[in-house]
């Protein structure tokens, strides 16, 4: 008997994709947890609801042990904070914000795109349950809910701060695991005329680009335009916008508003098109991805056995979450790659989940020269070439592993 789906309730997800039993690919360990803790592992596997054809984990891990201790910051990367740079102007002035208006950030992480509204000049308001990194919203003069977003906590906000003219959610809602609750959480704390704004990696892109590595438990759901619009439609939300960004190699941004507070615009229906073109309404659709990922283990593996038989140095750059699911998926350690160069200084001096590789500065690229660099942030493959180009130019050469495997 299946898990009943997230979405709409019924026994009906089957499974196409089984990870295997991975760590939770954000808690990089320390180094007196490496030699005292026992690591905890969890199965790791996706499937098709038949019913509703949402794309959701089979098992679920709960919310606390992942995001109340987080080590993943925004800031590290300046592709996305001038995204979310970019992403504050456009909504300020699509939704004729201002400073009497109240935008709340669910997931805010270390407050890099309340920032950004903070300087147009409108209130803002961080909701995260990390307890690490609240001081971080503390220290940028921003308000700061320290906890999850719910059903309930979103009444004590209300109370507390106000409605909300625009609700913001960046790579936050793939997270949640109580669909339903969340969401009447959101119309609580939604002014009339409001706004819920998702920014979340796209099911579309995930299967074209062969982003199996997308998949870890933080990710609950794997979100397209068809099962969402279920999803509001239930709590009488309606999405009147989407579009595709290039921002991960592939995201969907989507605007939500109360039932007759806007009609949609034609790309919601454009998307909704293209993706029961593309099978993602289909269960065999996600059988052939699977199939796909297998192939690309095998052929990363034979590359990386290669070049150590011919007795080449290999390294990783990036220790994003997704990057601990290929590294467990293709089973590689310390003995397969010497360490990972990643610019997060909460991650460094710490060692990858699961595999155990140690995470250290960029700089030891240099120092070093490894002959090879397999990219585990391979999403950010622009700005890390750039970052990177005295190593490059020196003759290092980095691997790509999605959606097919190349050396640049």
């Amino acid at each position: 008997m299946s898990r009943p789906c997230v979405l709409c309730g019924r026994q009906a997800v089957a499974e196409f994709l089984n990870l295997g039993r991975t760590a939770l690919a954000n808690k990089f360990l320390t180094k007196a947890e490496l030699v005292s803790a026992t690591e905890e592992r969890y199965p790791l596997r996706i499937g098709f609801c038949r019913t509703c054809a949402h794309v959701q984990l089979t098992e679920l891990v709960p919310p606390s042990a992942m995001f109340e201790d987080y080590l993943y910051v925004s800031a590290a990367s300046r592709t996305l904070q001038q995204h979310f740079e970019d992403l504050s102007a456009v909504l300020v002035e699509r939704h004729a914000l201002s400073d009497r208006d109240l935008v709340i950030d669910i997931g805010c992480n270390d407050a890099t795109l309340l920032a950004a509204f903070k300087r147009r000049g409108v209130r803002t308001l961080g909701v995260d349950p990390a307890r690490n990194l609240a001081e971080l919203a503390r220290e940028l003069g921003i308000d700061r809910y320290t906890g999850f977003f719910t059903a309930n906590t979103a009444a004590e906000i209300v109370e507390r701060w106000g409605r909300a003219a625009l609700v913001t959610a960046t790579n936050t809602f793939p997270h949640i695991p109580d669909l339903h609750d969340f969401v009447e959480g959101i119309t609580t704390v939604l002014a009339p005329g409001g706004s819920f704004v998702i920014e979340a990696h796209y099911l579309l892109d995930l299967v074209e680009q062969l982003a199996f590595d997308t998949v870890y438990h933080e990710h609950v759901s794997y979100w397209g335009i068809g099962p969402m619009t279920r999803l509001f439609e239930m709590h009488g939300l309606r999405i009147v916008d989407a579009e595709r960004l290039p921002l991960h190699h592939g995201q969907l941004r989507v605007t939500v508003r109360r039932e007759g507070e806007g009609e949609p615009r034609p790309g919601v229906t454009a998307i909704l098109e293209r993706e029961h073109e593309a099978g993602l309404d289909r269960y065999e659709t996600f059988e052939r991805f699977a199939a796909r990922t297998a192939q690309l283990k095998i052929d990363l593996n034979r590359l990386l056995a290669g070049l150590r038989s011919e007795g080449k140095r290999i390294a990783a750059y990036g220790a994003p979450a997704k990057g601990n699911t290929l590294l467990e998926f293709l089973e590689l350690g310390p003995g397969q790659i010497e360490y990972i160069a990643d610019r997060s200084v909460l991650k460094q001096g710490r060692f990858a989940p699961g595999s155990h590789i140690p995470v250290v500065a960029p700089e030891r690229l240099l120092l070093e020269r490894p002959d090879y660099v397999l990219l585990l942030a391979w999403n950010f493959a622009d700005e890390i070439f750039q970052q990177q180009a005295e190593y490059r130019a020196g003759g290092g050469k980095f691997i790509i592993p999605v959606p097919q495997v190349r050396i640049i």
